[in-house]
């Protein structure tokens, strides 16, 4: 599945902050500061949140909504819009409007992919002319995923996430469950029994094994997810015993599981099929994968 059609970065228009699902994550060791060395696969999908921006005059960053549970000056998109100001030293300021549809806490991306989309956007809005490379840097002060949003398109990532290689992944449709829990990253990781010696593998590896039927490797995430937050493994028995042939994994730290499909009419038939087995406070979505990030051929400024 190629890109959706490239999105103008104007003022007062709605832009997306898609998901990510991670096709596979695995733990290769530890840095002596205690971050964790990664080696996952990214990729995008065509569901996500939008965000809207109009130009201030007073140099201030307000977000326009509530966004229950997230104080306004501890969200991403405003500390990513405050960022890039002290970064540039920029005197713009912006109204920021969060259109939130993914789980927080639901190992979909959402809040780093919304503060991607207000890097992108306000270096286009304002006029910054940043590269990219200058983008994703700013970003992995703000988050390990922001990056790769930045990044923009289908990627082999390594380090804590931020070294990232493009990919080209076969086309996928994927059914999305939040079992209507919020999973924090910080605990999945401080686990004791957590796996964090899965064997490096190479990009080659991966590109040589992407199938419908069957993903690389697994989440080492995963069974310490499970274990920890009961709804988890609920959604991935449910997912498992009702999709066939179909590969059924978590993505990131949780909540949320997904199933691959080759194409999305069959992701729509597990949907209807689990909808009436859903225990209330679930949600699921159809999506299709994308190659690109819809907002990567509108940024940087003159990319």
């Amino acid at each position: 599945m190629s890109a959706l059609q490239a999105v103008a970065v104007e003022w007062g228009v709605w832009l997306p902050a898609p998901a990510k699902i991670n096709l596979f994550l695995h733990v290769v060791g530890r840095r002596a500061d205690g971050y964790h060395l990664l080696q996952t696969a990214f990729r995008f999908l065509d569901h996500g949140d939008r965000l809207r921006f109009t130009p201030r005059a007073d140099g201030r960053v307000h977000r326009l909504n509530d966004v229950p549970g997230v104080p306004e000056d501890d969200d991403l998109v405003v500390r990513a819009a405050r960022l890039l100001q002290r970064e540039t030293g920029c005197t713009q300021g912006v109204d920021i409007e969060v259109d939130k549809r993914l789980p927080m806490g639901g190992g979909l991306g959402g809040g780093s992919s919304d503060a991607a989309t207000v890097l992108i956007a306000l270096n286009r809005l304002w006029q910054l002319g940043l590269s990219r490379e200058r983008l994703q840097a700013i970003g992995l002060t703000l988050g390990a995923d922001v990056p790769v949003f930045v990044f923009g398109r289908s990627a082999f990532a390594e380090g804590v996430g931020e070294r990232l290689q493009p990919l080209q992944l076969p086309p996928a449709a994927y059914l999305v469950v939040a079992p209507g829990v919020s999973v924090p990253t910080p605990r999945i990781f401080a686990d004791p029994d957590l796996t964090r010696d899965t064997e490096a593998c190479k990009i080659a590896d991966f590109a040589a094994s992407p199938s419908i039927d069957r993903l690389f490797g697994r989440n080492d995430l995963q069974p310490v997810a499970a274990r920890l937050y009961p709804e988890v493994s609920q959604a991935i028995s449910l997912l498992a015993a009702e999709a066939g042939a179909a590969v059924v994994r978590m993505s990131g730290s949780g909540a949320c599981v997904f199933a691959q499909y080759a194409d999305i009419e069959a992701a729509r038939q597990l949907q209807h099929r689990l909808a009436a087995q859903w225990p209330a406070g679930w949600q699921g979505f159809v999506a299709q994968g994308l190659d690109e990030h819809p907002l990567f051929r509108s940024s940087p400024a003159g990319e």
